[in-house]
């Protein structure tokens, strides 16, 4: 029987996680495709109606077999970088031929582009139980130059946990964020799962 990687990866978070998406990599586009999912395509569309130049360098942080970078070329942004942790999920990646450049990050060390170096930062599902911790939102925020956007989502499991919709919250009441779209919608319509789409600029 084949491992359903999305029945434990909700709970599967810090020591370990590159080896876990590294094991995933061959079966994640069909095991989420089988469940519909649709959050590239939703946050994809929602940088395509605020960023005009589709030329603009874009960084699809925790891009993994390129799924995101996909939804983000269908809308015709054509200079695409990405990030992850995971090697394996890198290779896939890179036979869809869509990146400029694709690099691995660790978890333990600085982010390798200067501040500003892109017009907008994607992190699409990367952030929430079984990803990324929530500080990695403030260490891309700070990333982007003012008039930035950033585009990310934050699921159901996420969204559980009050902490991340008050870290949204706050930055706009900081007035170092300013929320252009807001969304909730499906995610993994199969499994009953949404999330909210968040795209930003900075302030």
């Amino acid at each position: 029987m084949t491992r359903k990687f999305l029945d434990n990866v909700y709970d599967h978070i810090g020591k370990g996680i590159e080896t876990f998406y590294d094991d995933w990599a061959d079966t994640y586009e069909a095991e989420v495709g089988e469940n519909g999912y649709v959050t590239p395509a939703r946050c994809a569309r929602a940088l395509a109606t605020h960023l005009s130049d589709k030329t603009a360098p874009i960084l699809d942080f925790g891009c993994g077999t390129g799924l995101s970078g996909v939804a983000l070329h269908a809308e015709g942004f054509a200079t695409l970088d990405g990030m992850d942790l995971s090697v394996e999920m890198l290779a896939k990646a890179r036979a869809k031929n869509i990146y400029r450049r694709l690099t691995q990050i660790s978890s333990d060390a600085p982010l390798p582009f200067d501040t500003g170096a892109f017009a907008a930062v994607a992190a699409i599902g990367v952030i929430g139980p079984g990803a990324a911790p929530l500080d990695l939102f403030d260490t891309l925020l700070a990333k982007l130059a003012r008039g930035g956007l950033m585009v990310l989502s934050f699921n159901d499991h996420a969204l559980e946990d009050p902490a991340y919709a008050a870290k949204i919250s706050n930055c706009v009441d900081s007035q170092t964020l300013r929320v252009l779209e807001q969304t909730h919608g499906p995610h993994l319509p199969a499994r009953n799962i949404n999330s909210t789409v968040y795209l930003a600029e900075k302030l």
